[in-house]
């Protein structure tokens, strides 16, 4: 039983390290939308705004996709 445990304890672990990263990431995503502001995409004469959250996503993306790359070369 005690084994059940441990292992439940470790998989909450990770699943805490995995929202703390994704958690970074999206701040970090909100600050650089808060620093170059709302943007804009042109493609064949349409224009479509590209507002905070679509960046603040893309942050959250990036920092699970840092913290994968920690755990593939061997972070505990």
């Amino acid at each position: 039983m005690s084994d059940n445990n441990n292992s439940n304890n470790n998989h909450n672990d990770e699943a805490i390290k995995a929202g703390g990263a994704a958690a970074v990431g999206a701040v970090a995503g909100a600050a650089t939308s808060a620093a170059i502001g709302s943007m804009g995409l042109t493609v064949a004469g349409t224009a479509l705004a590209i507002t905070a959250a679509p960046i603040i996503a893309a942050g959250a993306v990036v920092g699970l996709a840092g913290y994968s790359i920690y755990k593939l070369f061997g972070g505990k």
